[in-house]
């Protein structure tokens, strides 16, 4: 590993050269950056992945959805279309990717977009006869080309951007320098029995200005697919295959699976074939099989429906003082607009 990291070392430093200049051009103009008067808050992070935006995504549509007209704009990771998209009801986890057509499966209420291009997208949005009050940039905090109103930079518990380093050498998409965007940090996937002083270790290692807020996953009390619901606790104790095609899944075995399971893993997006469907339905021998909602988007039209099911999570705050922070942003800008 020392080896592989000593031979990785320049090539790290040259792509932090390039992330550093790309982000001075921003910072100085000399790359144009898009503003609009819409409120748009951009979710993202500073590694490649697996801390936590969807949950954060989907819990900010249940915090503005009941009052705003909000739309979520991603561009719609690893779908086999191009361009601008808005879902409707043929939408498919093929058509909008997984993260979107998730939104859009879950909350009716709000208007759910995908493309690679965010200032067309949000163009797009915005000339729709029904624009929405408020836009939601998912994995957006590199993407320079729009200057968001509010960004929100997360950061896993145990995988602090602190602690890592640089492609290849590490796994950040830009240097730590990039937190000096954030209106304000989140600290996602937080125990929830941590301590204040546990806190305060966290906030001192990060060094940011920023207000800082530690947010926890919530597992649903049921099991779900479209037909029916079991409770989880039922579920924690019958041997199944559990399965899960995300970037860290380690917290959703840690959680629903007993020594008896058959743990699966796919990487994160991955395009479940002919195949991969008929090795799982193998190694699930007719029991129970149990996986993300993010995966059950792409597995549901594949595998049977009575053996199938999938467990939600949500992301809850330790300080309900972000709430105030962020619905002020929004308000005070749907006023000014």
């Amino acid at each position: 590993m020392k080896l592989i990291r000593k031979i990785l070392a320049p090539l790290a430093l040259l792509y932090w050269i390039i992330t550093f200049i790309r982000n001075k051009l921003y910072d100085y103009a000399l790359f144009k950056s898009h503003s609009f008067s819409t409120p748009i808050i951009a979710v993202g992070n500073l590694s490649v992945g697996g801390t936590g935006k969807t949950p954060q995504i989907e819990y900010l549509i249940r915090l503005f959805s009941n009052k705003y007209k909000v739309a979520v704009l991603s561009r719609g990771y690893k779908r086999a279309t191009k361009g601008f998209i808005l879902a409707d009801e043929q939408a498919t986890s093929q058509t909008i990717g997984d993260e979107p057509f998730q939104y859009y499966s879950k909350f009716k209420n709000i208007k759910v977009a995908v493309d690679a291009n965010r200032v067309n997208g949000i163009t797009n949005l915005l000339k729709n006869e029904n624009p929405p009050d408020l836009i939601l940039l998912d994995d957006a905090y590199q993407h320079r080309k729009v200057k968001a109103g509010f960004y929100l930079l997360l950061t896993a518990f145990d995988d602090l951007f602190c602690d890592d380093f640089i492609l290849p050498f590490g796994n950040l998409r830009e240097s730590a320098l990039g937190k000096n965007r954030a209106n304000l940090i989140i600290v996602t996937k937080t125990p929830k029995n941590i301590s204040e002083t546990q806190k305060k270790e966290v906030i001192n290692k990060l060094n940011c200005m920023q207000p800082i807020f530690f947010s926890t996953i919530e597992y649903d009390e049921l099991v779900y697919n479209n037909y029916k619901s079991h409770p989880v606790s039922t579920i924690k104790e019958e041997s199944k295959l559990v399965l899960a095609g995300i970037a860290k899944p380690s917290y959703f075995f840690d959680f629903i699976a007993n020594s008896t399971d058959e743990l699966v893993t796919f990487p994160d997006h991955h395009a479940f074939s002919k195949s991969d469907c008929e090795s799982i339905l193998m190694k699930a021998n007719g029991k129970k099989i149990i996986t993300t909602e993010k995966d059950y988007t792409r597995l549901k039209e594949y595998l049977p429906k009575e053996q199938l099911f999938y467990l939600p999570i949500k992301a809850n705050f330790t300080d309900s003082n972000i709430d105030l922070i962020l619905q002020n942003y929004v308000e005070q800008n749907t006023r000014n607009r």
